[in-house]
Formats: C-alpha cells, sequence, structure tokens
C-alpha cells in the first residue's frame, strides 16, 4: 500500500470503514485494509473521529498513532507476500513455528521494522533491508 502523506494514508483507512459500515462493495485492497482493522477494535473509534485528520498522535500525546500500528500490519503482510526482503517469507514461516499467535508475532516483528525505519529516518538513508532480516532472524 503505496501512500504519499499522512492525510492520504488515513483516508484509505476512513474510507475503508465506511464503505464496510454501509455494506458496500470492498475492493481487494479495501479487503487487506478491512482485515487488519477488524483485528484493531480499540482504533475503530479513531475511524470515526471528524477530527482524524488534524489530530496528531506524537509520544508527547501518549496515544498510539493507529495508522502507523495498522500500515505496519500491513507493510508486514505485503513483505512476506512479496518476500522482500528476499528471505522474509521464510523467517516469518519459521517465527510462525515459534509464535502460536500470529498477530502478536506481527507485534514483534513490528519491533524490528520500527527499529530499522528510525533507522533510516535518522540517518537520512533507505531503510537497511539487511540489518532488519538480520534482526528479525534473531527472534527465531
Amino acid at each position: 500500500m503505496i501512500v504519499q502523506d499522512r492525510d492520504t494514508s488515513r483516508k484509505v483507512f476512513v474510507d475503508t470503514w465506511m464503505k464496510y459500515r454501509r455494506g458496500e462493495r470492498l475492493g481487494s485492497l479495501e479487503q487487506i485494509v478491512l482485515s487488519v482493522i477488524l483485528q484493531h477494535t480499540e482504533y475503530q473509534r479513531w475511524l470515526d473521529d471528524k477530527e482524524i485528520y488534524t489530530r496528531d498522535f506524537t509520544t508527547m500525546t501518549n496515544i498510539d498513532n493507529p495508522f502507523l500500528h495498522m500500515g505496519m500490519h500491513i507493510a508486514i503482510n505485503e513483505q512476506t507476500g512479496a518476500d522482500r526482503p528476499p528471505g522474509i517469507r521464510s523467517c516469518y514461516q519459521n517465527l510462525l513455528g515459534k509464535y502460536t499467535d500470529e498477530h502478536k508475532l506481527q507485534h514483534t516483528m513490528m519491533e524490528c521494522l520500527g527499529q530499522c525505519l528510525w533507522q533510516a529516518q535518522t540517518n537520512r538513508t533507505l531503510p537497511d533491508e539487511m540489518a532488519y532480516l538480520e534482526s528479525l532472524r534473531k527472534l527465531v
């Protein structure tokens, strides 16, 4: 799921949620987004918030960013589906043998992904896929 800015990303989640609630047919991307939304009942209220496009979620607000969190689930699903970085699919399969709850496994993987993204942002570089994959392999 490629998005260019915060509002566009939020709109994908909000529009998908609204279409689902109205009983409208969803496209394939929307079905993926909806599956993540349905796993996160604690975030659904944000999708109904009229002020969601102006709301900031920072460490100072002490509220998890629902869009970042759900977006990372989607990213991990896309990474394992495309096997990018190469080897992540087999790593994921190996981790499934260790973790009985796939959702919790993704949360653990999100820690590694978040660290990778933070490092890239700090260094103003592209994410280091090999360092990311190595951190995932250490979980096995």
